[in-house]
């Protein structure tokens, strides 16, 4: 691993390869809608402490803060053309992340699933790995590329491709509950799971398909507070008094 000033920098992490999924809100303005350039500072700054640590970064982002699929669809539109609409959305995100962490000076690169030459590169899986052994962050965009698969898919999907040693999941809250903790006072927190124990609990962590795939591809799946304090580090680190961890 490289760092921005294209040094060595030996890994502080177990992990060496990590793929970090986050939501399209987490770049919103009011009400998480559209793209506030103080949020997408914040998140490249917490990128750019993951990126410090020597580990090798990819990201997916969601699309809500523009656009749902699901939402054009309730109101008449065909699905697969909303969907299109939702990956553009991502597109978006991607580049505004991109440009926030370049303004950081951290090396970004996009990816898109639907191909947009003048505008990004081609999703490729050995470009896209080939940039992160070279000290690049790469964002993949636009999905998987086909509709009625979420960005969630998308993150499990790309993490399955590039080999990635784990799928964090930034949220809002610090792990995995066995009730929800903003109507439960006294719900309480794993701090590691198994994922028999999250589909026999019908816990929410991912959407069915994701999960899926990084069960039988065998990915820890790391969910975490994306915005409390060092959480994110702390837990990449190796310590499980924050977030929850799941694996086989």
């Amino acid at each position: 691993m490289m760092d921005t000033n294209g040094a060595a920098n030996k890994s502080q992490s177990p992990y060496g390869r990590v793929l970090l999924k986050l939501s399209g809100e987490a770049l919103g303005g009011e009400g998480g809608c559209g793209i506030d350039p103080d949020k997408a500072a914040f998140i490249a700054g917490k990128v750019k402490d993951v990126y410090q640590l020597g580990v090798q970064v990819a990201v997916v982002m969601g699309g809500g803060n523009l656009w749902r699929g699901a939402n054009g669809e309730k109101m008449g539109m065909d699905r697969t053309t909303a969907d299109h609409i939702g990956m553009l959305g991502t597109v978006m995100n991607g580049l505004t992340l991109r440009d926030a962490l370049e303004r950081q000076d951290v090396p970004a690169r996009v990816q898109t699933a639907i191909q947009m030459n003048q505008v990004a590169e081609p999703y490729i899986r050995l470009r896209a790995i080939r940039h992160m052994e070279k000290g690049r962050v790469v964002i993949f965009a636009g999905g998987t590329g086909n509709p009625f698969f979420t960005t969630d898919s998308a993150a499990a999907l790309r993490a399955t491709e590039i080999e990635a040693d784990i799928v964090i999941k930034a949220t809002q809250v610090d792990g995995v509950y066995n009730a929800d903790p903003k109507k439960d006072p006294t719900a309480t927190r794993y701090t590691q799971l198994t994922y028999k124990k999250v589909l026999e609990d019908r816990l929410n962590v991912m959407d069915m398909t994701a999960f899926t795939l990084c069960e039988e591809n065998d990915i820890p799946i790391l969910v975490v507070n994306f915005w409390q304090d060092d959480d994110l580090l702390r837990a990449l680190q190796g310590d499980h008094s924050v977030g929850t961890i799941i694996t086989k």
